[in-house]
């Protein structure tokens, strides 16, 4: 969504993807070995108990490889499941073992944390050098994310521009950047931003900011 929420007036934009590299790992103390990285091993098991179901998405520990369990649906009736969930579950659909591997919410019921180191890497098709020259034109940054990975906005502007933390700072808080969100908030979902023209001298001024 474009920057401050409506629409906007920006004849430049520019696409940045937060790419996914892997899966988040699974965060839980292995009763084996008290490591605590788990992988999901791509299956679930489901067991019926005359019309109830339970259902069990199987991950595996890092470092002993060990199998266990972690609630997706308890004592639940059949009939309350969709059909075709119920059968990816049946199946060990890999797009059902994706989607609840990335879901925070699933995560929170069942007593775990996700890491989400590693799992993603920032594309963009406007290096930070492109905005010194004499445009008077704004820039719209349009960021997508292909996996719902927490990521703090002042990240995303310091991989984005190859700034360091102050100079990002200094941007946002000269106005130079307008942000829809808090700096130091975390967003894992698609936003937008704008950059102002940099003026005479001001790409310099950025780049004498980070050494």
């Amino acid at each position: 969504m474009p920057a401050g929420g409506g629409g906007s007036a920006c004849d430049r934009k520019s696409l940045w993807v937060v790419k996914e590299l892997g899966l988040p790992a699974i965060v839980k103390a292995c009763v084996a070995c008290r490591s605590t990285r788990h992988r999901p091993t791509g299956k679930f098991r489901v067991n019926a108990n005359g019309k109830l179901l339970d259902v069990w998405m199987l991950i595996g520990c890092e470092r002993c490889g060990r199998t266990s369990k972690i609630p997706v649906h308890e004592r639940v009736h059949v009939r309350s499941l969709d059909h075709g969930r119920l059968l990816g579950f049946e199946t060990n659909d890999p797009s059902v073992v994706r989607g609840l591997v990335v879901d925070a919410a699933s995560a929170g019921r069942a007593a775990y944390r996700l890491d989400w180191s590693g799992t993603w890497e920032l594309e963009t098709d406007l290096p930070f050098h492109d905005l010194g020259h004499d445009d008077p034109a704004p820039v719209e940054v349009v960021v997508r994310f292909e996996l719902p990975a927490p990521v703090r906005v002042e990240k995303l502007l310091m991989a984005g521009f190859g700034l360091s933390r102050p100079a990002a700072r200094g941007m946002v808080g000269s106005g130079r950047i307008r942000l829809p969100l808090a700096l130091d908030a975390k967003v894992h979902e698609d936003f937008g931003f704008v950059v102002d023209a940099t003026p005479v001298g001001g790409l310099a001024e950025d780049r004498e900011a980070r050494s």
